[in-house]
């Protein structure tokens, strides 16, 4: 659960001095509080309180700014842009995501290309039960592999198939290249024709023609 931002509620710096914090909290509390008529607000004011409570505190204002912090680096799972769910259509995009993630790492950090399976998980924001098929698939055709320690790492298979089929297939595309949207509506209707296949091989060999991935002949044109 993300937490409220209480410097943005009280619409002051987070470097604010505690005099600054009080006198924010005594002009809020009048205005927000219940027994107003014309701005009182219930819901508003307990948030007040909890705001002042947590940053007229020393330990526990120190305490939320770590937190804080740690949140405003942690990225967007991708599952709130990509559909993981839906039958084959979400398998494709599980498959493409783990590829993605793991040649990425590759790429940055050549002395340490593993990721774990927590890791995997965390950054997908999909739960790894759902990840075991997916794994399996990718182990098998080469493309990765998994120690015993379940770390996965990126097979030179499995990094050509990226850069041969990146063109190809605009969701794997806008991974590698920082975003998880499609950026143009061409991209939009190309993703869409290819998460509506119907065909379950969804990751083949590389250089394999276009609608053995999952776009149609028309597509191409």
């Amino acid at each position: 659960m993300k937490i409220p931002d209480y410097y943005e509620f009280l619409q002051i710096s987070p470097n604010a001095d505690p005099d600054t914090i009080h006198r924010v909290y005594r002009f809020l509390a009048v205005r927000f509080h219940p027994d107003n008529p014309k701005t009182g607000n219930a819901e508003n004011f307990f948030l007040l309180k909890q705001a002042y409570d947590v940053l007229s505190r020393p330990e526990r204002r120190a305490e939320y700014d770590a937190t804080r912090k740690n949140e405003a680096h942690k990225p967007v799972p991708l599952s709130t842009s990509i559909d993981f769910m839906d039958s084959i259509s979400g398998e494709l995009n599980r498959r493409l995501v783990v590829l993605a993630l793991l040649y990425i790492q590759r790429r940055t950090n050549p002395y340490q290309p593993e990721l774990t399976l927590f890791e995997v998980e965390q950054r997908m924001g999909f739960p790894r039960d759902y990840l075991e098929f997916t794994a399996w698939y990718l182990r098998n055709k080469g493309y990765i592999t998994r120690a015993d320690n379940s770390d996965f790492t990126l097979t030179a298979e499995g990094a050509d198939f990226v850069e041969s089929n990146r063109a190809n297939i605009p969701v794997l595309n806008k991974l590698l290249t920082g975003g998880t949207e499609p950026a143009s509506t061409d991209e939009v209707a190309a993703s869409k024709a290819l998460n509506a296949s119907p065909i379950p091989i969804i990751v083949p060999a590389s250089g394999v023609a276009i609608e053995d991935i999952g776009v149609s002949r028309n597509d191409k044109e």
